[in-house]
């Protein structure tokens, strides 16, 4: 198997735990998240990885749930930005099952596909670091989303927030493989 090939393989063997989550959620809660704003969706995702930098710093944790469960909440809070961005926001729930889980495959396949353009360039670049400085990152593009947020929006010469909630996706995947496939410390 290439590298290509295992990395693909990888990341549907992740998108298939996230997107489990996502349906359940789904099921229990409905579309209740598609009347947040994607400030508060980036501010979710900036409090999961928060809490895992933490955990990484201080070595222990006094909730009963580790850092797989954020970086799957990162995911799928990324995801549902891109469907807000892609939608808009709603007043009131509004996608059933079905159709969130197709949009949810639609973006999570899209950010997938750039990090497999970008992966060529890079040489899988992402296998020799550490996972608590792909948190570091995910930090950073979470910080940079929020300041595009506080800009309207706009960007002089940076990419936009669908960039960077994909980009966002592809390190929190990245750490899962790290961590869940392959046995990693995080």
């Amino acid at each position: 198997m290439s590298k290509e090939q295992r990395t693909k393989a990888q990341f549907e063997q992740i998108k298939s735990i996230c997107i489990d989550i996502f349906e359940k959620k789904m099921k229990d809660y409905g579309s209740a998240w598609r009347i947040l704003r994607t400030s508060s969706l980036t501010d979710q995702i900036f409090i999961k990885a928060q809490r895992i930098r933490s955990l990484q710093d201080k070595g222990n944790q006094k909730i009963d749930e580790g850092i797989t469960p954020e970086f799957i909440g990162i995911v799928n809070y990324s995801v549902m930005a891109l469907i807000q961005l892609d939608l808009g926001i709603a007043d009131q729930p509004d996608l059933n099952v079905e159709k969130a889980v197709k949009l949810y495959h639609k973006h999570f396949d899209s950010a997938k596909n750039l990090m497999l353009d970008k992966n060529h360039d890079y040489s899988e670049a992402w296998r020799e670091m550490r996972i608590s400085s792909l948190v570091d990152i995910i930090l950073v593009k979470l910080l940079r989303v929020k300041q595009i947020e506080d800009n309207k929006g706009k960007t002089i010469i940076s990419e936009g927030v669908d960039a960077n909630y994909m980009d966002i996706i592809n390190y929190a995947v990245f750490s899962l493989i790290k961590m869940e496939l392959e046995g990693e410390k995080p």
